[in-house]
C-alpha cells in the first residue's frame, strides 16, 4: 500500500572540531539555538566532534540543551589523544559504533566508516567492513520506512576516492540493491561530513550530500598562518594549518510530504587568507572549498511502499 511521506526538518552539523577551535562551543551554540528555535525534530552531528576529555563538558552541555532526539557519527579524529571508540561512545552517550532508529515515520541509519582492514595504506582508516555491510543489508531489508543514511566519510568517492569510505562501491551496491528489492526509492538521501567541502551528486537515484566543516578547511604545514592572533595560537596551536570560516556553518533540512527536500544552509567568508590567496593546489574544484554550505532543493518520489 502507498504512503504518502511526512513533514520531517532536521538540524545538520559536522566537523566542528572542539579539540582545534578556541570557539567551538560558541559555533555549536548558535547551531543548537537556531535548532531550538525552528523545532525540528532531531540533530545530528555527522562527526569530528569532540574527544572525550573532561574540559569538553562544556561543549557537551551545549549539544544537551538540545531538547530532542540527539544522533552521533563517529569521525576520524574522534579518538585522536590515545582514546578508543568505546570511551569515546560512552562519553557522547552514542549506542554503538553504527546503529539505526526510527523517528517520525523515517529509518535513520548511522554508518560507521572507520574500520580497520587488513594491508591498508597508512592513515586514518576509511572502511566498511563486511560485517557492517551485512547488518546494513539486514536492516535495510527490515524496515518499509523511507530512509536516510549519514556516515562521516562519503559514500560517493567519485571526485575524491582517498577521502571517502575506501569501499564506497561495496556500500552502494548494498544501498541500490534495498531499492530494487523494495521496488521504490527506499534509501533516498545519505548525508556525511569529513571533507570539509560542499557538494551534491545523484547516483542511480539516491542523493549524496556533504556537510561542510562547522568550523574549517584543512590545508596543512605548508599554509600555516595565524588567523586570530598570538595568544589563541598559543593555547589552540592547529588553528593556524586551517581556512577558518568567520560564521558557524550548518544545515537545516525539511523533507516536504509532495517529495520535496530543502537543505537551508550558511553563508561566510574565510578570517584572514582564503586557500587560492596562499596559492592552495587544486585538489578538488575550487566550487567545493568555500566557506559555505549552499542551500538546495530537489525532490524524491512521494509516494512510498
Amino acid at each position: 500500500m502507498a504512503e504518502r511521506l511526512r513533514r520531517l526538518r532536521f538540524g545538520l552539523c559536522a566537523d566542528v572540531h572542539k579539540d582545534i577551535m578556541h570557539d567551538a562551543d560558541e559555533r555549536l551554540r548558535v547551531f543548537v539555538e537556531r535548532m531550538k528555535q525552528e523545532k525540528v525534530d532531531f540533530v545530528l552531528q555527522l562527526g569530528d566532534f569532540c574527544r572525550p576529555y573532561d574540559y569538553n563538558r562544556s561543549f557537551m552541555e551545549v549539544w544537551e540543551s538540545f531538547p530532542g532526539p540527539r544522533f552521533h557519527v563517529h569521525g576520524n579524529h574522534d579518538i585522536d589523544g590515545g582514546f578508543t571508540r568505546e570511551q569515546t561512545m560512552e562519553y557522547w552517550s552514542m549506542p554503538a559504533r553504527y546503529y539505526s532508529a526510527d523517528l517520525s515515520g523515517y529509518h535513520l541509519v548511522v554508518l560507521d566508516g572507520n574500520e580497520e582492514r587488513e594491508g591498508r595504506p597508512p592513515g586514518y582508516p576509511h572502511y566498511i567492513g563486511p560485517e557492517q555491510l551485512e547488518w546494513l543489508r539486514a536492516d535495510l531489508a527490515e524496515t518499509e520506512k523511507p530512509t536516510f543514511v549519514f556516515s562521516h566519510q562519503s559514500l560517493e568517492s567519485l571526485a575524491e576516492p582517498e577521502q571517502g569510505v575506501e569501499n564506497a562501491d561495496e556500500a552502494r551496491a548494498v544501498l541500490e540493491e534495498a531499492n530494487r528489492e523494495a521496488g521504490w526509492l527506499k534509501v533516498a538521501v545519505c548525508f556525511s561530513g569529513h571533507d570539509h567541502t560542499d557538494s551534491h551528486n545523484c547516483i542511480d537515484g539516491i542523493h549524496y550530500v556533504q556537510i561542510n566543516s562547522m568550523s574549517n578547511y584543512w590545508m596543512g604545514d605548508e599554509y600555516q598562518q595565524i588567523r586570530y592572533g598570538e595568544e589563541v595560537d598559543r593555547e589552540f596551536p592547529w588553528i593556524k594549518y586551517t581556512a577558518p570560516y568567520r560564521d558557524s556553518l550548518y544545515a537545516l533540512v525539511a523533507v516536504e510530504p509532495d517529495g520535496r527536500i530543502g537543505i537551508e544552509g550558511v553563508k561566510s567568508a574565510f578570517v584572514g587568507s582564503s586557500p587560492w590567496d596562499l596559492d592552495y593546489p587544486h585538489r578538488q574544484v575550487e566550487e567545493r572549498i568555500v566557506p559555505t554550505i549552499r542551500s538546495r532543493e530537489f525532490s524524491i518520489s512521494p509516494e512510498v511502499g
